[in-house]
Parts: structure tokens; C-alpha cells; sequence
């Protein structure tokens, strides 16, 4: 069974199945994705958001985000415009900066939806265990591209795929909402397609930046 990557459409085949679990990964990109058919819809993806009982005052929360934040704060001023996209329903990135007069905004689909925060333009973005939930990641991305300004950052967290992983024992697959994983030729494909000049990989932290024109 052949079916087209949904970052690169590409054609991509079966990589793993295990009893109802179906995933496929692309000949291209090398991105793993579960089988459309499999994806959960909103309602489930909000029941499964609200288990993860996250509390923004929460240290150990604010150091699992900190590879951001504390990057945003070496990069940026607090007057420049960041966005927390898919911050969740406790923005921990949104908190942690506006506590030090960072002027960002949080974002979410089902939990801070307000649109008018997508007709504007921002210095920095920050998506932390955002981009493995994107059902379409060649749309999110374009979006997220669009929303910067030129030579705009972008800084997501996920976790990498690679070889050395045993795909079958590999936590990160087995959250129902995790549809997509990306390898490193997915974050370079991404950062060729949508134009951005560089994109480095470090631990579980990708740092996208933008090209200086649009």
C-alpha cells in the first residue's frame, strides 16, 4: 500500500504495524506518519490535551520549555512580537517570557483561538511538542512561515526520528495525537520548501531562520 506524505507528497509506504497501529514513512523526507484513517478528531485530541496536567508555575514545566525560552531571551528584546503557537491549555512559554516583559502572545486551536493573532506578523515563534500533532504539516508550516517576519525565527521541539531508534519500543509513537515524526531530511526539506536560510538541529530543539526577504 502506497500513500503520498502529507510534508512532501511524496509517495511513501507501509514502516510499521502492530495490531492497530499503522504508520508509514516517506521515501523523500524519510517522515514516519500514522495512517490517515487512524488520525484522532478534535474531540479526542482535547480529551487527550487536558490529561497532561501542566501548570505554568511548575519548574520542572518551565525547565522542559527552557531550551526555548532561554534561547528567545538570547536572541531577542522584549519589545520585539513573539508567538507561543499551540501553546495548550497552560502556556508555559507565554508565562515564563512575560514574566520577564517579553511581549508574546499564546495561540491555540482549541484553547487560546483567537484568530486575530494570525493577521499579524511576528519576530520569533515558538511551537514546543506542537508540530508532531500537525494532520497536514505542508499547511502548518506554510502558516508558521507566513506569520514571521523576514528573518523571523522559528523554534519548534520534538522528537527527532532516527536509525538507531527501535521504532516498536519508542514511547513517542504511542500518544494517540502523535501523527507525525520527522527525521533530519524533513527538517531540511522544511527549511528548503518554506525559505528559511538555516535550520538547526540540537537534542529535541529545531531552530528554523527565516530568509531576510519574503
Amino acid at each position: 500500500m502506497s500513500v503520498l506524505c502529507p510534508l512532501c507528497q511524496h509517495q511513501a509506504g507501509v514502516f510499521y504495524q502492530f495490531k492497530k497501529r499503522l504508520y508509514h514513512q516517506c521515501q523523500f523526507c524519510y517522515g514516519i506518519f500514522m495512517d490517515p484513517a487512524l488520525w484522532p478528531d478534535r474531540e479526542a485530541e482535547q480529551r487527550r490535551y487536558l490529561e497532561h496536567l501542566n501548570d505554568v508555575e511548575d519548574s520542572r514545566f518551565q525547565r522542559f520549555v527552557a531550551p526555548i525560552t532561554e534561547l528567545v531571551q538570547q536572541l531577542f528584546q522584549p519589545h520585539q512580537l513573539g508567538l507561543d503557537f499551540g501553546a495548550g491549555h497552560a502556556p508555559v512559554i507565554t508565562h515564563v517570557l512575560q514574566q520577564s516583559g517579553f511581549a508574546i502572545a499564546a495561540y491555540d486551536p482549541l484553547f487560546f483561538n483567537d484568530d486575530a493573532l494570525l493577521e499579524q506578523r511576528y519576530d520569533y515563534i515558538c511551537s514546543c511538542e506542537v508540530i508532531e500533532h500537525f494532520h497536514y504539516p505542508a499547511q502548518s508550516f506554510a502558516q508558521l512561515r507566513n506569520l514571521l517576519k523576514p528573518g523571523g525565527r522559528l523554534f519548534c521541539m520534538t522528537e527527532i526520528y532516527h536509525e538507531g531508534i527501535d521504532f516498536h519500543r519508542w514511547n513517542y509513537k504511542n500518544d494517540p495525537t502523535h501523527v507525525f515524526m520527522y527525521h533530519r531530511n524533513a527538517v531540511s526539506y522544511i527549511a528548503d520548501k518554506y525559505r528559511f536560510n538555516k535550520a538547526m538541529i540540537e537534542g529535541r530543539l529545531i531552530h528554523f531562520q527565516a530568509n531576510s526577504s519574503l
